[in-house]
């Protein structure tokens, strides 16, 4: 079966799923194979249904959101004569024990068969396979849950099918493939005898049952059927062994007996450091002139490290740790070139690259790492920091003559800031190409707001794995005329697409307005916190953290895509995901113990009423005196009927309710020492660790954003009873919301120091705000609690002309200021 998933933060999931599956539809060696269609989302899985030529499989329905809906997708499903997995899911949550995977099972079969007449071929459960071996006593019965309720199912719900993902078993031994093609062998074995008609595995990892080594057999069969007590202790001692065993094969030295070209080649390639120095001084001993061993073994050996890369054979990990080396063998030639007077000027680069965060902005591990790929492949890079104002660029620019400016940012006000630049170039007369990148930054704003600033040529930059090769194009005499034609040409369209869409249909904000969320605020559930006030805390554990780390945006920050942990099980990325890992855990622990990371905090509780769009907080209970007025902005898009334009005031109890109600605030931040930690790294030439610690810190931030949110939770007396596990936390899967100032539900970015006056943030946490409101250190994270139960995320989106000029007169701003602040969200043009 073909499983096609097109759930992506950037995607239009339906029409991305609607164009690939009738793509697909021609194609005879495609269309012949079943085809699932997967998503999180229905109105995907329905449009996936329309476009499917045959029988399909959805994947996937159940019970969670209630009998009604699960009702109403399965008759649909029926409908397009396609069969459906069904997870063992409720209103209660997962099922775990066999008793609770028979219940929902038995309840979903029976709603299936008798209530919808779906045929029973064509229900396939999927009983939820859990990780054993966790040294959880109460995880010790999954795999013995999993397999009974298999047998259950087939001699129970008649024609039904059983599935499962067999990797989640083995999930403890991440990074141990011994043991965990055991284990799904053995899993699969015990489980296809009971009924098991189908499993997601990863065939070039799976061992033959018969050829399981008798001892392995014997401990993990132990631990999947529970037959003993210890089970898991006896195979967790037997997976040292193995994983010893593989240490000895990984240290073995037996590169070292090659040519001095080759060991530096492989030393490059692998990122080993351990013997660099030596290795370098016999090259230097070898060859006639110090820089004859940069220009000659070294950049062989960094080209090849380039062409592995960009053919996706090398990860980006890997080649910032190939940089690493690269760095410590120029860094101990540099003496006695200095001795010949043959300085590394004298190296021939590639070219030079001038790059810098824009004003305002203070993040750069994009950047730093862009800067580190452009180095591998042989270019000079100048990197002028974070926070640098336009006139310093164009400074840098005129005094070191590089072949290409590079601008990052990540907040939205950083938009701007690159239209500025470009505009300014433009007047002092540079014709040198310009790249944009950063999180904010897109193909689409760059070709309509920046790229018309800019006659020599605009070139968006979507990660550091393309801008080799862009800037390669750009600096070749040959190629760089009908590459920026080519994208001048590219941007031309996508502006020209953007004006034919032109402005979305929008409800006035009266309009709006009267299709607000309304709650029952006589009947609302509204608690009320322990204290009101603000509270510090001045060093935070980072060990209570480790928990609530969310590492799947660790992985993206180096370019490697999936989510944790399954992101180790994947044939392409997982050793190298597995090996960045263990890296990561490795600093973390070094970062605990020497204290060398500090995370400070502040967050309170307010008394607060809604106003229209905006929310009054008050000093204290008796609401006599305003403490702030925080405002926000109301979606205008059309809705279908049932579903309002949401504010986030709308979560608020109104000024005249007669219900008190309240909001919390917090800042918090995990970055206090990492300016000086990353410079001791880049003071040792070690921009891998450098990197590492600032993605740790950010991770560390957001983990404390969460782990607070628990804790005010809890505080706020309606999180006291929370089960929820980590992955929960993660998905968000709690009462409440945490929305921040520069985000979608509240895009406007100078909300952010009333936020900050209001905990003196600088005070008690030590976060300062730059001009364009990005938060200093890079690391932190801040925003509102709101408590009420209906409360999710949303994004404001597209707002008219009549809502900005309203909001810029509760906010006492000038219009074109605000405009400028909200341009990403404007439905017009502003004069």
């Amino acid at each position: 079966i073909i499983d096609i998933n097109m759930d992506e933060g950037m995607l239009d999931s339906k029409a991305a799923m609607e164009k690939f599956l009738r793509l697909v539809a021609s194609e005879p060696d495609i269309c012949k194979v079943p085809i699932m269609v997967d998503s999180s989302k229905w109105e995907v899985l329905e449009t996936g249904l329309r476009n499917i030529q045959g029988k399909a499989v959805v994947n996937s329905i159940s019970l969670k959101e209630g009998e009604q809906k699960f009702i109403d997708q399965a008759t649909l499903i029926r409908r397009y004569g396609a069969a459906v997995v069904v997870m063992a899911f409720d209103e209660k949550g997962q099922a775990d024990t066999l008793e609770r995977k028979k219940e929902i099972c038995a309840r979903s079969y029976k709603i299936l068969t008798e209530q919808v007449g779906f045929p029973p071929q064509d229900i396939i459960f999927d009983p939820n396979i859990l990780t054993v071996a966790t040294g959880i006593e109460e995880h010790n019965d999954y795999a013995v849950n999993f397999i009974e309720a298999a047998r259950w199912i087939k001699r129970n719900l008649p024609g039904a099918k059983v599935s499962g993902g067999i990797s989640n078993i083995s999930f403890s031994f991440r990074g141990n493939n011994v043991v965990r093609e055991a284990m799904h062998a053995a899993f699969l074995y015990h489980a296809i005898k009971a009924g098991l008609d189908m499993g997601i595995v990863n065939a070039g990892q799976l061992a033959v049952y018969e050829e399981i080594p008798k001892d392995l057999l014997e401990l993990v069969e132990d631990v999947l059927l529970n037959r003993r007590p210890d089970a898991t202790e006896r195979l967790v001692n037997f997976a040292e062994t193995v994983k010893a065993k593989g240490k000895a094969v990984s240290k073995d030295d037996e590169w070292r007996h090659g040519a001095v070209e080759e060991r530096l080649s492989h030393a490059l390639i692998k990122g080993i450091t351990d013997y660099i120095d030596q290795d370098t001084e016999e090259a230097r001993r070898k060859y006639p002139k110090p820089l004859d061993v940069i220009e000659g073994p070294l950049m062989d050996g960094m080209n090849v490290v380039g062409d592995l890369f960009g053919s996706g054979k090398m990860f980006l990990p890997q080649v910032v740790k190939s940089a690493r080396v690269m760095k410590k063998a120029v860094a101990y030639l540099m003496p006695f070139m200095e001795e010949e007077k043959k300085r590394s000027g004298n190296f021939q680069a590639q070219g030079k690259i001038l790059l810098a965060t824009v004003k305002g902005d203070v993040h750069d591990i994009g950047k730093n790492i862009v800067g580190v790929v452009l180095g591998c492949n042989n270019y000079e890079v100048i990197d002028l920091g974070v926070m640098v104002p336009c006139e310093k660029i164009l400074a840098a620019a005129r005094e070191n003559k590089p072949d290409i400016i590079g601008l990052s940012g990540l907040i939205t006000p950083s938009l701007d800031e690159m239209v500025h630049v470009a505009k300014e170039m433009t007047r002092e007369g540079f014709d040198l190409p310009l790249l944009i990148g950063g999180a904010t930054t897109s193909k689409a704003h760059t070709a309509v707001k920046i790229a018309p600033s800019y006659e020599p040529g605009v070139v968006h930059v979507l990660d550091a794995s393309r801008a080799v090769g862009v800037v390669g194009s750009l600096i070749s005499q040959t190629q760089r005329q009908n590459f920026v034609k080519h994208v001048r040409d590219d941007y031309e369209k996508v502006r020209q697409s953007h004006h034919e869409r032109g402005a979305k249909s929008l409800l006035s904000i009266t309009q709006a307005r009267a299709n607000r969320l309304m709650s029952d605020w006589v009947a609302a559930d509204i608690p009320t916190p322990v204290a009101s006030g603000v509270r510090t805390i001045e060093d935070q554990s980072l060990v209570e953290l480790i928990p609530f780390i969310d590492w799947s945006p660790f992985f993206h920050t180096w370019e490697l895509k999936g989510r944790y942990p399954t992101i180790f099980d994947d044939s392409t990325v997982g050793p190298k995901a597995k090996e960045l890992y263990d890296d990561a855990r490795r600093l973390l622990d070094e970062i605990i113990q020497k204290r060398q990371l500090k995370a400070k905090g502040v967050y309170g509780f307010f008394a607060a009423a809604s106003v229209g769009d905006d929310i009054e907080l008050y000093a204290d209970a008796s609401r006599k005196i305003t403490a702030t007025t925080i405002h926000h902005l109301r979606q205008q898009s059309e809705k279908p009927t049932g579903q309002p334009n949401l504010s986030l005031a709308d979560y608020v109890a109104p000024k005249g309710s007669g219900r008190q109600d309240y909001i919390g605030a917090f800042a918090v931040t995990a970055g206090v020492g990492l300016d000086e930690l990353c410079k001791r790294f880049d003071k040792d030439h070690d921009d891998y660790n450098s990197i590492m610690a600032k993605a740790l810190a950010d991770r560390l931030a957001e983990a404390f954003a969460e782990c607070l949110h628990k804790r005010v939770r809890e505080e706020w007396g309606y999180g006291k009873h929370e089960q929820l596990t980590n992955d929960d936390l993660i998905r968000e899967r709690y009462r409440g919301i945490r929305p921040a100032p520069g985000y979608p539900a509240c895009p406007d970015h100078t909300e952010k120091q009333l936020l900050f006056d209001l905990l003196q943030v600088e005070k008690n946490a030590g976060i300062t705000l730059t001009d364009s409101f990005a938060m200093l250190p890079a690391a932190s994270v801040s925003g509102l609690y709101f408590a009420h139960p209906g409360a999710k995320y949303f994004a404001v989106g597209k707002i008219g002309k009549d809502q900005v000029e309203d909001y810029a007169r509760r906010k006492g701003m000038d219009l074109r200021t605000i405009e400028r602040w909200l341009s990403p969200n404007l439905n017009y043009e502003p004069e």
